[in-house]
């Protein structure tokens, strides 16, 4: 039985993918053989224009097939760019709270966990030149109504070093404490708000 199968439908099921990812918001398995598929399927394209003699509608639908199908590529890999960016300013850019978890970490390809961590590294480059004025790793969807927050310790986190000294948390423990210093263990889930 002869494959029936067109031009792009491999492309059209990464968009498909990307879609669905979008709708159940969440991130799927980084699908490698489906991309390997597509992009052994541009260099067969490829191999036809190239060999050619003369322009043929034929060779105009293999370079639109051609162009469709690095759009497609483009798009999925854009979509979890901006997904993994998203996840990274959930956590308040706390990289390892994002690799050490399996099930997120098993989604992920080699080269998007080296993405992760070269903009955690440029996120941090950019931080280090202002970090005493401001922390652009804080929410600003709710802005905060007290400079100080009473905290109960979820997790231990170990000393802490804040303005106005160290502080050891430990599991059970609460705190009152300057916002700014302890904003971004709220947000990794190592302290809550009372």
């Amino acid at each position: 039985m002869a494959d029936t199968r067109q031009f792009g439908d491999l492309a059209t099921q990464l968009i498909v993918e990307s879609r669905r990812s979008t709708l159940t918001d969440t991130l799927l398995k980084y699908n490698d053989n489906l991309v390997r598929s597509i992009i052994r399927e541009q260099r067969d394209l490829e191999k036809l224009t190239d060999s050619a003699q003369e322009a043929t509608p034929a060779i105009l639908i293999y370079q639109t097939a051609i162009v469709r199908n690095k759009r497609c590529l483009l798009a999925y890999h854009k979509h979890r760019m901006d997904r993994l960016r998203d996840m990274y300013w959930t956590v308040g850019g706390a990289l390892p709270h994002i690799l050490s978890n399996q099930d997120i970490r098993s989604k992920l390809s080699p080269h998007e966990v080296d993405f992760l961590r070269q903009y955690s590294a440029s996120v941090m480059d950019y931080r280090a030149g202002f970090s005493n004025e401001l922390d652009i790793t804080a929410s600003i969807t709710h802005p905060p109504k007290d400079l100080h927050v009473l905290v109960r310790v979820v997790r231990d986190c170990g000393v802490i070093q804040t303005e106005l000294g160290s502080i050891d948390f430990q599991k059970g423990q609460r705190f009152m404490v300057r916002r700014a210093d302890i904003e971004h263990l709220i947000v990794q889930g190592y302290l809550e708000e009372v």
